[in-house]
């Protein structure tokens, strides 16, 4: 346990070190771009680790926190989109996959590494882990609509297998493994404990294993279209700046304490780059690269930028101005 403890304390530095360790192998062995293949299956099993590790209980108890609930969706689901359609204008017209690769990205909350970094932010990481499900559903669901209300009038067809298929296997598979996996455990010492213990151990080494496929497999298709890539730079950045202020708002019109607010302010701000990429990479040829290449950009200018958050939103929320207005 100590062990495990430990790793977690340290897993920012070891995706700091993932990181361009993943980026030279894919500039510089071009075979990487094969590791494609297995981002959905790593991304599958990250999410499995990480349901195993949701308290069904305290699930329950937060289904029941309904002002924190009310925040998240608020921030969620109508400031953010609102954000990221006002962003979306700073975009060069006539590039329909590099739109779609922003709103693919920017507008589903994170439900993985959020959990990290807002416990590093001093945020109440088992409310954000609790919601976790529901945040994910409620993204699934509500993502098709914003794509129809967007991308009206573009050349880019979205259709919505890639959206089922994602739902059955980054979601439903994996969170019913989880939950079988734990009534199996229930039932006293034995190997459904021994799994569920092995278990525990897996968020951090496929969270680095997840990033080092993905960085590595798109990094050059980053590389090749890096001029048109560099055009969403300003609205990653923008959207970092603004999207904790957004949560922050949301929480104190529900009146959140400090802790849940932040929960709330780092789940507005970071983004679901590693599960919306199995969508984009079941586009259409040649969309479907570029479009992935716009999400990896993503993923390296929000992991540089939350290790700023983690000090900004402690700050941004104070303790003592949790239920100020």
């Amino acid at each position: 346990m100590a062990l495990r403890d430990a790793l977690e304390r340290q897993q920012v530095l070891v995706y700091a070190v993932v990181l361009p360790c993943a980026a030279a192998a894919g500039l510089m062995v071009p075979a990487s771009e094969r590791l494609h293949i297995l981002i959905e299956p790593v991304i599958g099993l990250l999410l499995y680790g990480m349901f195993t590790q949701i308290p069904f209980l305290e699930l329950c108890s937060a289904l029941r926190r309904h002002r924190f609930l009310g925040a998240l969706t608020l921030a969620n689901f109508v400031f953010v989109p609102a954000l990221v359609w006002l962003l979306t204008l700073l975009l060069p017209p006539g590039e329909p996959a590099l739109l779609l690769g922003v709103l693919l990205v920017l507008l589903t909350p994170c439900i993985d590494y959020v959990i990290v970094f807002t416990h590093l932010g001093r945020g109440d990481a088992t409310l954000t882990l609790a919601a976790t499900p529901l945040l994910f559903v409620a993204q699934m669901l509500a993502l098709p609509v914003y794509l129809w209300l967007f991308l009206r009038g573009t050349a880019v067809m979205v259709e919505p297998e890639p959206f089922v298929h994602a739902f059955l296997v980054l979601i439903v598979l994996p969170l019913s493994a989880a939950i079988i996996t734990q009534l199996w455990a229930r039932r006293g010492p034995g190997l459904g404990t021994a799994v569920l213990a092995v278990a525990a151990w897996l968020p951090v080494p496929l969270m680095a294993l997840t990033l080092f496929v993905v960085v590595a497999s798109q990094i050059g298709m980053v590389a090749v279209h890096l001029d048109l890539i560099a055009r969403a730079l300003p609205v990653y950045v923008a959207f970092l700046i603004c999207a904790p202020f957004l949560g922050r708002v949301a929480a104190r019109i529900f009146r959140l304490e400090a802790p849940a607010g932040r929960a709330v302010a780092f789940s507005a701000a970071i983004r679901n780059s590693l599960v919306v990429l199995p969508l984009a990479l079941a586009l259409p040829a040649p969309t479907n690269a570029l479009v992935a290449a716009v999400i990896v950009t993503q993923t390296l200018v929000e992991l540089a930028g939350v290790l700023v958050l983690v000090r900004v939103v402690p700050l941004l929320l104070p303790d003592r101005v949790a239920h100020g207005l």
